[in-house]
């Protein structure tokens, strides 16, 4: 088997990396020999693995197991930016994380991560006219992982929740590229208008533990919201704010304060009183 997977040129590092390592976890650990062969060692790639995983997650007296699977399996094969974005939020959480020591442990373990590849093919669900299956996966989101996501959002690649509880992403929100978040943080609107009411964040914003974006606003690129902060007005590109309500305190501190995760007010930031 092994020859014969040497002539393939289609190499995929990153999936050879997640099974080595998870061969590695069942060497060390062999009682969890059956749940990593049955979510890694049992598949030939990422996508496949992830479909069970989501499935696996996802599924109920209500809707089993082999349905969610298989319409997971639909949205990979309809769109392969799905996987694209999958393999983006992975690096991501392995990059920014620093309790993520391996690419297996998100797969295997982060809710984060899990619920936004289900929230990717809730969406895939709900651009396709599917909107009750697509509320359905959001459910099930809802209550396995503490995450609510409305399958209508738009959100980019490369994204990143750490610890990722009690997460809410509004309808009409949209989230750029690169972003970094915390838990409990809210992109929510401020009333009960059906337009256009939620948040648009930019590429590379770095949101903190319990900040509540709140109402069509924008957040520039590359700006950070300081923890338990309430914004209520446009944030520009590449500054940080902070407070009830949020008030610009300074320059964001570096070029993308997503990636660096640095979430300290640094002596360079000026008090706006």
């Amino acid at each position: 088997m092994f020859e014969k997977r040497s002539q393939i040129t289609n190499v995929d590092p990153v999936w050879d990396r997640i099974t080595a390592e998870a061969l590695a976890a069942v060497e060390k650990e062999p009682l969890m020999g059956g749940l990593v062969h049955a979510c890694i060692l049992h598949h030939r790639s990422l996508e496949r693995a992830l479909s069970y995983r989501i499935a696996a997650k996802l599924c109920s007296n209500e809707m089993s197991m082999m349905v969610l699977r298989e319409i997971v399996e639909e949205a990979y094969s309809d769109d392969a930016s799905l996987l694209e974005a999958a393999r983006a939020d992975l690096m991501a959480v392995y990059e920014r994380d620093p309790a993520c020591h391996r690419l297996l442990q998100p797969v295997l373990y982060f809710k984060g991560y899990q619920a936004m590849q289900a929230y990717r093919v809730g969406h895939w669900l709900w651009r396709k006219g599917r909107h009750d299956l697509a509320y359905f996966v959001q459910m099930r989101s809802s209550e396995i992982f503490g995450i609510d996501i409305h399958p209508a959002a738009k959100i980019g690649k490369g994204i990143m929740i750490d610890h990722a509880h009690s997460i809410v992403i509004g309808e009409t929100a949209v989230v750029g590229d690169n972003v970094s978040m915390l838990h409990s943080v809210t992109l929510g609107g401020t009333g009960k208008e059906e337009e256009d009411r939620h948040p648009k964040i930019g590429d590379g914003v770095l949101i903190g533990a319990g900040a509540k974006v709140l109402g069509n606003i924008t957040v520039g690129h590359c700006s950070r919201i300081a923890a338990g902060s309430v914004v209520l007005e446009e944030v520009p590109a590449c500054k940080t704010v902070a407070g009830i309500p949020a008030k610009i305190v300074g320059e964001a501190g570096c070029d993308q304060p997503s990636i660096s995760m640095d979430h300290m007010l640094g002596k360079n930031h000026q008090d706006p009183s």
